[in-house]
């Protein structure tokens, strides 16, 4: 019968990280073991070259060696003995500039001339060696003896007794093994504590599956027409779909880079870093609109979603539009019909000069509206709804005017939004100013580099000082509830038209009475071409 191999997560990595534990183990096992007998010899190398260099550091050694005689009950050879029974060498050798023994384990070897060439030594270099000598193979290490001015008097030499290698060896073997099998056990532990966690994180799929799952996933983020962007905790891009690389103008080679060596600095990059908070926020890249969305993760990173509102721009101007145009021509259906009967009236009358002023006035009033507020505002949307509104203002019996500061270039970046926010700003005036003595409704448009300033101003009685935040809210209003909906939207969609540009909307009192709205848009406008 055929074991197969398991198709589960778990067994499988289960399986491998015991087979790659035993593995290393026994490899890690194996490469303790072969420089084994290298790693002894060095030991015992320096062990016996630390001992020399502590013996030839004693400063009595060298006024030793000038005023006394190479004896078997001399002083160096009971220091030597001394050193040598602390130390657990086999021999301490001290040793004149002739080579001659002033110590030795064997008393009667004191005298003579040591078995090796100390020439190195007394040359001044210090040796670690493993060598043969009287007292049989030992590890050696031999350092120059010097006075207090420097110079080399003799040499200390520093036997360590060597051990056979394969009987050391084979004792450590036992020890080795014990240790390679609680690894061994550890590691399998291990591996199957990885094995579990992983088992619960991935379901318990198949890799199969797992793969089935990533090659779909990768189909439906790079088909969805919305731009997907994944940033890790580090602010580096970690995934991005092809809709995501069109909008913002990147390249597949820019995954793994860090967002703010990718994109400018702006709007665009401060949303999708998060640094700008909320929902649906405005912002622009490449000339285009985008409709931004950022969610953080668990990780510490982040999914950013960008919507093209581009396309919907065009749209949006004829629906404006034409919500306009019904509005004005709702306005000058009333105002018409009593230019008609009043003309009519004249010329029944036969009071034709009066006939005809009455006419030359009406037009004239129209055309220097207009004229006014088209050579002050060049978006046509925005022109369009101020001509509008001037007439619907007219029919209740209020003089719009437009700031003579009024100056707005046609680089409106959201027309419609901007259209909404003064809409309803003026919409809030006219139904304010009608009872003022001189009704009146002021409506300045500036522009300054990419910033825009919106400032309506009306001649009614004012927002109290205690509401005006409140006034802001979504519900809150002043006004009777009509029959067929709710109040209390207008200027609450106002600032959040605002705030989702990355701007302001207040209200205050003017000094000549009745309410100021003032709107600050940061980023309403394009860059103005050179």
């Amino acid at each position: 019968m055929r074991i197969g191999w398991p198709r589960r997560v778990f067994s499988q990595v289960l399986l491998v990280q015991l087979t790659i534990t035993t593995g290393v183990t026994a490899l890690a096992t194996g490469l303790f073991l072969a420089p084994l007998s290298s790693q002894l010899d060095d030991q015992a190398m320096h062990r016996a070259l630390a001992i020399a260099q502590t013996t030839a550091a004693r400063p009595e050694l060298d006024d030793q060696l000038r005023t006394s005689r190479p004896t078997p009950d001399g002083p160096i050879q009971a220091q030597a003995e001394q050193i040598r029974r602390s130390t657990g060498a086999e021999y301490v050798v001290v040793m004149d500039r002739n080579g001659v023994r002033w110590s030795h384990t064997s008393p009667e070897q004191i005298g003579r001339r040591v078995s090796t060439d100390p020439s190195e030594v007394l040359a001044g270099r210090e040796l670690m060696e493993i060598d043969r000598g009287t007292l049989g193979r030992s590890a050696r290490g031999k350092v120059p003896l010097r006075d207090e001015n420097g110079a080399i008097v003799g040499a200390v030499s520093v036997g360590i007794a060597y051990e056979n290698v394969r009987d050391r060896l084979l004792s450590a073997v036992p020890g080795l093994l014990a240790y390679a099998g609680g690894a061994l056990a550890v590691g399998a532990i291990a591996a199957y504590l990885v094995a579990r966690r992983l088992q619960r994180r991935t379901h318990d799929l198949a890799f199969s599956d797992i793969s089935a799952l990533l090659v779909e996933r990768e189909a439906m983020l790079h088909s969805i027409r919305e731009g997907v962007l994944a940033l890790d905790e580090r602010g580096r891009i970690r995934l991005i779909n092809d809709e995501a690389q069109r909008l913002l103008d990147l390249d597949p080679t820019d995954t793994g880079r860090p967002l703010h060596e990718v994109l400018p600095q702006g709007r665009t990059a401060d949303v999708l870093a998060g640094h700008v908070t909320g929902a649906d926020l405005l912002t622009v890249s490449n000339g285009r609109v985008l409709v931004a969305n950022r969610m953080p993760t668990d990780d510490g990173g982040a999914v950013a979603t960008l919507r093209d509102r581009t396309e919907l721009e065009r749209l949006g101007r004829e629906l404006d539009g034409t919500r306009g145009l019904i509005d004005a021509l709702r306005a000058q259906d009333h105002e018409h019909a009593n230019r008609l009967h009043t003309l009519l009236g004249l010329l029944e009358l036969e009071l034709y000069e009066e006939a005809v002023e009455f006419i030359t006035e009406a037009v004239g009033v129209h055309r220097a509206t207009a004229e006014q507020v088209t050579e002050r505002v060049h978006d046509a949307l925005l022109a369009s709804l101020l001509v509008g509104k001037a007439t619907v203002a007219a029919e209740r019996g209020v003089s719009l005017r437009v700031s003579p500061h009024t100056w707005l270039p046609n680089r409106v970046i959201d027309p419609p939004g901007l259209v909404t926010i003064v809409g309803n700003l003026v919409d809030n005036a006219l139904d304010a100013a009608p009872g003022a003595p001189d009704p009146a409704v002021e409506i300045e448009l500036y522009a300054e580099g990419c910033t825009l300033l919106v400032r309506v101003t009306d001649t009614g009685p004012g927002i109290p000082v205690d509401q005006r935040e409140l006034i802001f809210n979504e519900g809150w209003t002043t006004k009777a509830p009509p029959a067929h909906g709710k109040r209390g939207i207008g200027l609450a969609l106002v600032r959040r038209l605002a705030e989702r540009q990355g701007g302001s909307a207040r209200v205050s009192g003017p000094d000549t009475g009745g309410a100021e709205f003032t709107i600050v848009l940061p980023d309403a406008l394009t860059e103005e071409p050179r």
